[in-house]
């Protein structure tokens, strides 16, 4: 299974207790949507390695997690900062038309309302505070908030998003790239 079947449920943050359980940071909506796995992936090295579940216990975004084969605190060592996935078959299809799961749109079309087609999802960035998509556009990473005011479609068989951007968030990125926006002088 390569990680194109796939999508990252979270990652491992550190140890817990002496007996080789971990925790784990639930990186999803809904954490207790997943109270009853009974493997996980976890990528180490680049790889990525099943493991069955012999325990899960989600406190909101945090689970200690057992694991099958990792009994001891130096076993569980090993694993931290290892991302862990699941296979994209755990996901719920999506009713709504317009609302989508963050790894499906890596690649997608952004289209502003105003200005038209912009430029491609290279990733999408969950933040304390506002989730954030990361286009690249003329050279440079723009960050688009996520939220219904500003995303507001999604064309999955066009692969596009289409938006509707705040004024001057575009000019934000292109002035401190060094390119002059509208109210830049061009003569000094």
């Amino acid at each position: 299974m390569t990680k194109d079947d796939c999508f990252q449920v979270g990652h491992i943050t550190k140890t817990h207790g002496l007996n080789g359980e971990v925790v784990l940071f639930l990186d999803v909506d809904d954490p207790t949507d997943y109270e009853d796995l009974d493997s996980v992936l976890i990528e180490v090295r680049g790889e990525l390695l099943p493991y069955f579940v012999e325990s899960l216990s989600i406190n909101r975004d945090r689970a200690i997690l057992a694991l099958e084969e990792v009994e001891t605190i130096d076993e569980a060592k090993k694993l931290i900062n290892c991302p862990v996935w699941l296979p994209l078959d755990n996901l719920e299809d999506i009713t709504d038309p317009d609302r989508f799961y963050y790894h499906e749109i890596i690649g997608f079309q952004i289209i502003d309302k105003e200005a038209g087609p912009l430029g491609t999802v290279t990733s999408v960035l969950t933040m304390p505070t506002q989730d954030l998509i990361d286009m690249r556009y003329k050279g440079q990473d723009v960050l688009i908030p996520v939220n219904s005011a500003i995303v507001k479609t999604v064309d999955r068989a066009a692969k596009t998003l289409n938006v509707d951007l705040p004024e001057g968030l575009l000019d934000v990125y292109l002035k401190d790239a060094g390119e002059p926006t509208d109210g830049d002088d061009e003569e000094n």
